[in-house]
């Protein structure tokens, strides 16, 4: 059993996707500006107050995306996503997804980046992802999984990692742990 520190929709999505028993556990603490910090930060707060399952883990995320070393976070209102999309425009950026994952034995972090090219974005191109307010609740103000997907160019890296979880980092750390699914179920560690 995994407790997912995160309130994200597509974080669950993609952990569902690894067939791993996993229940929510919505985390209380505080975010800054350092993914790892943030998500380490989550799974301590919930693997605390909801204990670290038997044979299981706590695990932790936060996304970041940053343009020229400056970092863009949840746009605060449309005119913040506004100007966050222009600065994106024709342009490349980072985008780095953290994760911690906590077993009563170990404490495991990674931190993945990925490379996203936006296209060249007019007025109207901004508005329109803007009037979907698809930025809402999103690093750098958009999400590639949705209608954001029309704004890249190119990736380079695990788009997994843009979404909020990167899985193939995340595959590994469960398998290192014992944790990842198997004709059996997850091998308790």
């Amino acid at each position: 059993m995994i407790l997912l520190a995160s309130r994200s929709p597509q974080r669950r999505a993609l952990l569902g996707a690894l067939g791993v028993e996993f229940r929510v556990v919505a985390p209380r603490a505080d975010e800054g500006e350092d993914p790892l910090a943030n998500a380490r930060a989550k799974a301590r707060e919930v693997a605390e107050r909801a204990g670290v399952p038997e044979g299981g883990a706590v695990l932790g995320a936060d996304t970041e995306v940053l343009l020229e070393g400056r970092v863009l976070g949840k746009p605060a209102d449309a005119a913040a996503a506004r100007r966050e999309l222009e600065a994106l425009s024709g342009r490349s950026h980072a985008v780095r997804t953290a994760i911690c994952m906590i077993t009563r034995r170990d404490q495991r972090e990674v931190v993945d980046e990925t490379r996203v090219t936006f296209r060249p974005l007019g007025p109207a191109a901004i508005d329109w992802y803007v009037g979907t307010g698809e930025w809402r609740d999103r690093a750098g103000g958009y999400a590639i999984q949705g209608a954001g997907a029309a704004l890249v160019a190119r990736i380079e890296g695990d788009y997994t990692t843009v979404v909020g979880l990167p899985m193939g980092r995340l595959a590994g750390l469960l398998e290192e742990l014992g944790l990842a699914p198997s004709a059996d179920g997850p091998s308790p560690r």
